[in-house]
């Protein structure tokens, strides 16, 4: 009998996920992407998703050493269209979502200054990304040379490997961090209130974060992918990605 149960339920598994296609997903939309994950998966219950996050640089440099991903969905145009420019994707990547910079603190403050509150005598350590690899972490460090805060404050930085651990340490570790703007709509988040405990980032400090998404060499032809990738572009989609504080193009 209980080889019937265990037999059964092993059917059971693969009729409810026929197949299974893998997404390396940028962690500054990790807010996001069950929401996202969860709509599609009501459309298409055969289809189970695999989310792998990461920062962008780290995922393209692993796509680029043959990691088994079938779509990427980076924080910025540049690396999908360097994965594209390899030969390493189905077609030329295209912009899903425009992300926003903001900036976090769990003590309240005064946001009336926008960018230069993180001039307050008593703010001693502010997270940010890694410029290197996460684009949320370039568009960081140029909006603060553009404010001309950046030499001033550079001794106070902690970085984040990505978006995501940038936001750990913006409310566990440092005074005060630049994070991405979709963050604050996560449910976790929501005690947190503007102008209160965050503030965005005037975006003419920075270039538009043009988020875009490509179907690599591995997903090519799959139909699973394809109907992924067509849904992120959806207005279901677009409406999540607005609720999470996305512009859509």
């Amino acid at each position: 009998m209980t080889k019937i149960i265990l037999v059964l339920g092993v059917l059971y598994s693969t009729i409810l996920f026929a197949s299974q296609i893998t997404i390396a997903v940028s962690a500054n939309v990790s807010y996001a992407i069950e929401p996202l994950k969860k709509a599609f998966t009501q459309l298409h219950p055969q289809t189970e998703v695999r989310i792998i996050l990461g920062s962008s640089g780290k995922l393209m440099a692993q796509i680029s050493h043959g990691a088994p991903y079938q779509l990427f969905m980076s924080a910025n145009m540049a690396y999908p269209q360097a994965l594209y420019t390899k030969g390493l994707t189905q077609d030329r990547p295209l912009i899903y979502a425009q992300g926003a910079l903001a900036i976090l603190s769990q003590k309240p403050r005064n946001y009336c200054a926008d960018i230069f509150t993180l001039n307050d005598p008593d703010i001693r350590h502010i997270a940010i990304a890694n410029p290197k690899t996460a684009p949320y972490g370039k568009a960081s460090v140029e909006a603060l040379k553009k404010a001309r805060l950046y030499r001033k404050l550079e001794k106070k930085f902690v970085y984040g490997e990505s978006i995501s651990q940038t936001l750990i340490y913006a409310t566990k570790v440092a005074d005060i961090g630049i994070i991405a703007k979709s963050a604050l709509y996560s449910p976790r988040l929501l005690a947190y209130k503007e102008a209160i405990h965050w503030s965005e980032i005037d975006s003419s400090l920075y270039t538009p974060i043009q988020q875009g998404m490509v179907i690599l060499k591995e997903g090519k032809g799959l139909v699973e992918v394809q109907a992924f990738y067509d849904f992120i572009l959806s207005p279901q989609a677009q409406k999540i990605l607005r609720n999470f504080g996305y512009t859509i193009p």
